[in-house]
This record gives C-alpha cells, structure tokens and sequence, in this order.
C-alpha cells in the first residue's frame, strides 16, 4: 500500500511540475485544437468521397444501362412490311436477285430512258392502285429526307450503323432529318415516280447494308440481329451486265424476227418469179407449135395450088 501511494504521490507531483511549466497551457491547447481540426477535415472528405461516388455511379449507371437499352430493343425488333395492312397490298415488282431464274430476273427489271435496270429493292402498290400510307418498318433515326422528282421523293432511316431502310416514290413526308421514328410510325404516303411509270401508285421499299441491297422479302418478320450477322455481296454491277445482255437479247430477237419476216416475204417472190418464168416458157411452146401448124397450113396451100395447076395442064394438052 505504501508503494501505491508512494508512486501516486510521485505522478501527482510529476503533473503539478508539468502543469506550472509557463508553454503547458498553450501546447495543450494547440494539441487540441489540432487534433479536432484533423477530425473536422477527415469527416468532411469522407462525406466528400461518399457523395462523388454515389454520382458518378449513378451516371454510369444510366450510361451502361439506360442507353443501350434502346440498341436492345431495336435489335429484338424484326422487320416488317412498311405498310398497315398487309392483305390489301401487292408486289407489283420484285427484287432483282442476279442468282435467281432468268423469268424472275427478267419480271425484275425496270425499264426507263431505253434502259433495262435492276430492281434493287421492291415495290408494293394498293390492289385497289389507291394510295396507302407508308410506315416505318423498324424504329430508328432519319439520316435523310429528300425531294426527288425522278425518285418520287425519298427517306432513309438508319437503324444501325450501317444498316439503313429506304423508302422511295411517296409524297406528303411527315418527318425531317434527326427524327427518332418507332416501328410501325407513318412517315408519308405512297405516290408515283418518273424512273418506274408503269408501277402507278406504289412505294420503293429497300433494306441496306454497307450501301448493298438485299432482298427485303429475306428478312421480313427477322430480327435486326439477323442482318447484322449477315455479309451481303454487292451484285449490282453484274446485274447491271445483265439487264443490259436481256436487252441486247430482246434486240437480238427482234432483228431476228424481221430478218425471219424478210425472208418469208422474199420465198414467195423467188416462187412467183419461177411460176411466171414457167408460164412463159409454156406460151412461148404454144407460140412455137402455132407457128408451126400455120406453115404447115401453108405448105399443103402450096402443095394443093402445085396439084391443081398441074391438073390444068394436063386437060390442056390433051384438048390440045
């Protein structure tokens, strides 16, 4: 116990000495403050940090998910035909695919300025050749709207980079360049066009990729996904050679039947010729036997005068 007290003692009187020291004071009151200045701070930057995290999270968030959710959507959409009811439409002219039937090719071509072209997309027209409105056949953003007086007009929607639908020959547009457009939306209404005259009311309906047509009719009720795996040939220049080597066969053909025709009017001509030669021949026989019938007439003529005279001279001399 006496230990205790004597060690107690001593810290007592320790802390009285520190204590009556002239700089105690002061360094105690600048430790404090210091350390409570220290904690002020640390609290505040950690409140700081907390709240920048939060944010910036939160903006990666809606960055990461909000924004891709829309290439989603387009991407499980599939394509459709760019009208309202399919029943009461037709397709008035196909696409040309270069790999297809010479008939199909042939039905695919379209005829403008003394020149065959490939159809590079299709044309659907009314049944009852009224107009009908046209409709976005996959959402997107229009990349193009203008006015074509040989085109009839046209809008492009680009539905990823890349891939773009067209739609041409239509009138009244009732969207502009930037508009974000959603599937089955009306852009304008079907018209007529100066390139494909004989197709009346209709509208020009493509799907792109890289700028290369593809066949709609392949991808109609297909995702975008379907095309986006898809690498497409551009054939247009062999369809093209084509269309131009069907004209040149159809002219071949013409010719053909003119030079056919000449020549079946040129074999009666040879036969009327032969028939006339004949008939000449045949009256220059007669004329020759008639001739010679006449002088043998007049050979006997003769031979009877020479007869009689000699008759005559006989009873002559006898009187005589």
């Amino acid at each position: 116990m006496r230990e205790e007290e004597k060690q107690r003692s001593s810290q007592d009187s320790g802390f009285k000495r520190f204590m009556k020291k002239r700089w105690a004071f002061p360094a105690i009151y600048l430790a404090s403050a210091a350390i409570i200045l220290t904690a002020v701070l640390w609290y505040q930057n950690s409140n700081s940090a907390t709240d920048e995290y939060d944010y910036s999270d939160t903006d990666v968030a809606e960055k990461k998910y909000d924004e891709p959710s829309v290439e989603v959507t387009r991407s499980m959409e599939n394509f459709v035909m760019p009208v309202a009811d399919q029943d009461s439409v037709e397709i008035q002219k196909q696409f040309y695919d270069y790999t297809g039937k010479k008939e199909e090719q042939e039905a695919a071509l379209v005829f403008y300025n003394n020149t065959y072209h490939p159809n590079t997309g299709i044309d659907i027209a009314q049944k009852d050749g009224e107009s009908f409105e046209v409709k976005a056949a996959l959402s997107g953003t229009v990349t193009r709207v203008d006015e074509d007086a040989l085109l009839g007009n046209v809008i492009e929607i680009e539905h990823d980079k890349g891939i773009v639908t067209q739609y041409q020959s239509v009138t009244d547009v009732s969207v502009k360049q930037g508009d974000q457009v959603e599937q089955g939306q009306a852009l304008a209404k079907a018209g007529q066009s100066l390139f494909n005259e004989e197709a009346g009311v209709h509208v020009h309906f493509e799907i792109r990729k890289d700028n290369v047509p593809v066949n709609p009719l392949d991808y109609f009720n297909k995702p975008l996904s379907a095309l986006q795996e898809a690498a497409p040939t551009d054939n247009t220049g062999a369809a093209d050679d084509s269309g131009a080597a069907e004209e040149n066969d159809s002219d071949a053909a013409a010719e053909g039947e003119e030079a056919d025709d000449a020549a079946g009017t040129e074999e009666p001509a040879d036969e009327k010729k032969a028939a006339e030669d004949d008939k000449a021949a045949e009256d220059k026989e007669d004329k020759n036997a008639g001739d010679k019938e006449d002088q043998d007439k007049n050979n006997s003529g003769d031979q009877e005068e020479e007869s009689t005279d000699s008759s005559d001279a006989s009873l002559n001399s006898e009187n005589a």
